[in-house]
């Protein structure tokens, strides 16, 4: 499954400037899996620009690229949503079952830190509040096995565009809905035609 800018925005909570800053220069961050051209992210792209976003929310871009630089040095090459990384507001460390390793202050010591989970909703660097990645509405989920991560009704498999698409043009009520898809009630409805919106909204920013 690939993923646009507008959506991958929406669900990683890095920003339209961000996604094109941290795909380019001599050093970039994260260059989507799928290519530039048109620009499409995978489902792992997405889960690694939504840690970097929520470090980002926390520390400054300098330390964020520290620590993506201490993994190569480090020989760790996996693509970035591989790692666990956490930051206490200074430095960025790597979890892992053993432990984990400062990548900013001391590159590769090991060190005691708070585990957190970068699939929870944060605040990110312009203080607006990122969606719970599995759920980023109450009645959506995300789930990597399902449609390949893409945002569907929750316990079902009918993506969340196809229920907002089918009520935008007015001529199908929402509680009618039901009538063609049987798993979707009206709340699951008006979670898909929220989000559908707020994609709608980045997406008039992204290029």
């Amino acid at each position: 499954m690939s993923f646009p800018p507008d959506i991958t925005s929406a669900l990683s909570g890095v920003t339209p400037s961000q996604l094109r800053n941290w795909r380019r220069g001599p050093s970039p961050l994260l260059v989507p899996e799928h290519g530039v051209r048109p620009t499409l992210y995978s489902f792992r792209d997405v889960v690694a620009l939504r840690t970097m976003a929520k470090l980002r929310g926390e520390v400054s871009l300098q330390k964020v690229r520290r620590a993506f630089r201490s993994l190569k040095n480090l020989d760790l090459t996996d693509h970035p949503s591989r790692y666990k990384l956490v930051t206490d507001h200074d430095s960025i460390f790597l979890v892992e079952d053993d432990g984990a390793t400062d990548l900013v202050r001391r590159p590769g010591q090991q060190v005691l830190v708070e585990l957190d989970d970068v699939l929870a909703p944060f605040i990110n660097l312009r203080k607006e509040r990122v969606v719970d990645f599995r759920r980023p509405r109450p009645h959506l989920q995300v789930r990597e096995a399902r449609a390949g991560g893409w945002p569907t009704i929750a316990d079902t498999r009918v993506p969340f565009d196809t229920i907002a698409r089918l009520v935008a043009g007015g001529d199908i009520d929402p509680s009618e809905v039901k009538r063609f898809y049987p798993g979707v009630d009206a709340e699951a409805v008006a979670d898909a035609v929220s989000f559908q919106q707020q994609i709608e909204r980045i997406g008039g920013h992204t290029a």
